[in-house]
């Protein structure tokens, strides 16, 4: 089949996204694994569907497919490209477009810069909907890999995240750590891992090992998450400026009852089709 196609990033976490709505978006993992490939497909973090709505009160229903091929419930980055994408294709002319996902609704904003703000939730904190086994919650907890104990911060954001605070992002042992950390025994469904490196109490630099596709340029949830985690350890206040390998968002996040906020840019690159 031949399906039409956009290449899309939000601070370079780069995505290809299929209309699903006006033709027919049947992927397998494997077909998935072929279009993230840099080598051989068009090359790509995550591969992300815009289908009709399914819930009563949403407009689009937004699926999203890591580079290996695994559906996961939530994509921040993702979420400002899907706004972007259904305004610039004309499927809505709305400022405020709701959405269903895998882990629920969220909210997208227009913003007049271009920039979209995302309401990404109230975030879960509690072990056992993370998921995440321990005893009981905390603001941070002990966790053991190949015989060292490390600190994490533990925080769903619609997709389990482990938060590591080190001294410099630049040298924080990403590529090993991180894949160690993803299928760590304690996360039933794996972990999308952030190495958070605090600068002061309003500005944060993160690297994430994102679950399923290994590091990427920006975590839109890994920086909300990163923000919920040095907040409850009263080291962020709530307003955080989120410095990536791809540019920065905004982060805001008053109190455990309130949703984060996530703000920021969505860039479309081009437009192709893709025999699979």
């Amino acid at each position: 089949m031949m399906l039409q196609f956009t290449k899309m990033h939000g601070l370079g976490n780069d995505f290809v996204v299929f209309n699903a709505i006006d033709q027919t978006v049947q992927l397998s993992a494997e077909q998935c694994r072929h279009i993230a490939n840099r080598q051989f497909g068009i090359g790509c973090d995550q591969i992300l569907l815009i289908e009709p709505a399914r819930e009563q009160g949403t407009d689009f229903h937004y699926r999203i497919f890591n580079a290996d091929g695994s559906e996961v419930e939530q994509c921040g980055n993702g979420a400002r490209c899907f706004a972007k994408f259904v305004r610039d294709q004309g499927l809505t002319d709305k400022q405020t477009i709701d959405v269903g996902t895998r882990a629920g609704r969220i909210r997208l904003f227009m913003e007049p810069d271009g920039e979209v703000r995302v309401n990404m939730g109230v975030p879960v904190l509690e072990p056992d909907l993370i998921p995440f086994e321990a005893g009981h919650r905390d603001t941070a907890y002990p966790i053991e890999v190949e015989g060292e104990t490390i600190r994490i911060g533990a925080v769903s954001m619609g997709n389990p995240h482990a938060v590591l605070i080190v001294p410099s992002v630049d040298s924080a042992p990403v590529a090993t750590l991180g894949p160690l950390m993803e299928r760590h025994p304690r996360f039933p469904r794996r972990v999308n891992v952030g190495f958070m490196e605090i600068c002061s109490s309003s500005r944060i630099r993160l690297r994430v090992f994102e679950r399923g596709t290994g590091e990427t340029l920006a975590c839109g949830s890994g920086a909300c998450a990163a923000v919920v985690a040095g907040r409850i350890q009263g080291l962020l206040g709530p307003q955080v400026q989120v410095g990536l390998p791809g540019g920065d968002l905004m982060v805001k996040w008053q109190n455990a009852d309130e949703p984060v906020w996530m703000q920021g840019p969505a860039i479309s690159v081009y437009e192709g089709k893709i025999e699979i």
